[in-house]
């Protein structure tokens, strides 16, 4: 292999050899501007707003509204994935990772049209209708707040709600990011007073244990399990796709997950092809 040798630069020649090198850059620069180059300076993705004191910021007073036709599309598709809005928040009650999104989004429109206010208490969900009222609450430090859910999102990572910058503040995770909540659907009309049903598992061969009746009609199967524990992880991941009730039930030696009951077969069939396309999880129907 032939070696090669670079000649040194004599230090005279150094300095005029910079100021070359900057001219050109100067003349660069000129050239660029003269052709219409604006240059941009760009923000942090997400940087955090102004400090206010979270005292002052009130709670939005839960009221009935009716769901937008902008925002609820559903199916709709974002990054190649596809969600689907659910048909009604009633009874949605999930545990997951919050995140909040701030001054790169302040003043754009969100899903249903409206000026997102990073300083507004608001949040964005995949599947809730909007508009939503929900209770957020974190998970380390028992704070809870109310938003009302008016955009889509968030789509980055294992997240179910994306916080407005403000609430993000009054929960106290602002400074890190991301933090675990409970987040749980409001109906302001009162109606709904039923959380979602969660029939306790048994252990299997126990003596003394009688299954607890279930509602006659009709259910969507979509899991059976030798374990309990599998079957309430499947049963968690079912909650972020519909709000029907999810039980878990010991029949035949087995852990099974049913959706239900609901009265329209129709529905529930419409239910077992959103699960398939966006989850990959089969199921079937069963009559109780």
């Amino acid at each position: 292999m032939k070696s090669f040798e670079v000649a040194a630069v004599p230090q005279h020649q150094t300095a005029k050899f910079a100021r070359y090198a900057l001219h050109l850059i100067l003349l660069g620069s000129l050239g660029l501007a003269g052709c219409g180059y604006t240059p941009t300076i760009v923000e942090r993705k997400d940087s955090a707003g102004k400090k206010v004191d979270t005292r002052t910021i009130a709670d939005p007073v839960p009221k009935v509204e009716p769901i937008t036709k902008v925002g609820n599309k559903s199916p709709y598709q974002v990054f190649g994935k596809t969600y689907f809005v659910l048909p009604s928040s009633e009874n949605y009650r999930e545990t997951g990772i919050a995140s909040w999104y701030g001054r790169k989004f302040h003043g754009r429109r969100t899903s249903n049209g409206e000026i997102y206010d990073m300083y507004a208490m608001t949040a964005a969900h995949k599947s809730l209708p909007i508009p939503t009222y929900a209770r957020v609450t974190s998970m380390e430090n028992n704070r809870s707040i109310i938003v009302r859910i008016n955009d889509r999102g968030p789509f980055h990572g294992p997240r179910i709600i994306d916080l407005s910058y403000v609430a993000a503040l009054k929960l106290g995770f602002a400074d890190k990011g991301t933090t675990e909540v409970l987040v749980e659907a409001i109906d302001p009309s009162g109606k709904s007073t039923a959380k979602s049903v969660v029939t306790p598992a048994t252990a299997p061969g126990s003596e003394g244990n009688t299954m607890p009746s279930l509602t006659q009609g009709r259910y969507l199967q979509v899991g059976a399990f030798d374990n309990a524990d599998a079957a309430r992880a499947l049963q968690k991941q079912v909650r972020t796709h519909t709000s029907k009730p999810i039980l878990v039930q010991q029949r035949d030696n087995l852990f099974k997950v049913w959706i239900g009951p609901v009265a329209d077969k129709m529905e529930l069939l419409v239910i077992k092809r959103m699960l398939q396309q966006s989850a990959n999880i089969s199921g079937f129907l069963v009559k109780q």
